[in-house]
């Protein structure tokens, strides 16, 4: 293969992995704004700035799509709340920033929540929706589940049983995400933020402020 040669697939394959990437982030809008049963392809592909050949070609259904920008958002929040990762890094800290990032405290986020109602409620009638529902559901669990045991592994943390805990967190954010998400008068991000802080961390011996480092 000569230089040329490897340059235009090296190209093409950056190409091709620019164009799916703007139709993910492009279907993560549409989704949220109109809710998927109104989702048309042709609507993606013009918010993505991409012929509906160029869609086609990554993504055969609307299924499919649906099911790799929801992979794509969460995988974006992941890497926001990874980012700061360091030796610096305290596992307090990673997990004031799971809670925030499990809520919809960002316009990003609302958007994300905005698509997760829509995978919950196909869920109920749809075993890919359920399949892809619980894959998500796992993993956002894992994180926190991961957090918790490197604090107890470090001594930050008091023992417990780190993946009941996790689901317990994890539980209570799906809750009050829900309710934030259709504005309940009587709720608000901090005081929703705070009341499920205090609850992971009396179990954990930490101090029940929300850590400032969390904040979105």
């Amino acid at each position: 293969m000569t230089d040329s040669e490897t340059m235009t697939r090296r190209t093409r394959a950056e190409i091709a992995a620019e164009t799916r990437e703007a139709i993910l982030a492009a279907a993560c809008e549409v989704i949220a704004d109109i809710g998927f049963e109104n989702v048309r392809m042709r609507i993606v592909a013009e918010r993505a700035g991409v012929s509906t050949a160029a869609l086609h070609y990554h993504f055969d259904t609307r299924e499919k799509l649906f099911a790799e920008a929801l992979r794509y958002s969460f995988d974006h929040t992941g890497r926001d709340v990874y980012e700061a990762r360091s030796s610096q890094d305290s596992a307090t800290n990673r997990l004031a920033r799971i809670i925030s990032a499990s809520l919809p405290t960002t316009e990003n986020l609302r958007r994300e929540w905005a698509m997760y109602q829509e995978l919950w409620c196909r869920a109920n009638r749809e075993p890919e929706s359920r399949a892809v529902a619980v894959e998500l559901n796992r993993a956002q669990q894992g994180w926190i589940e991961e957090t918790l045991a490197d604090g107890i592994a470090t001594g930050e943390f008091k023992p417990t049983d780190a993946a009941a805990h996790a689901r317990l967190i994890s539980s209570l954010c799906d809750g009050f995400g829900v309710q934030l998400m259709f504005g309940n008068p009587a709720l608000t991000i901090d005081s929703a933020r705070a009341t499920i802080w205090a609850q992971a961390a009396g179990v954990l011996g930490i101090s029940e402020q929300f850590p400032e480092s969390g904040r979105r």
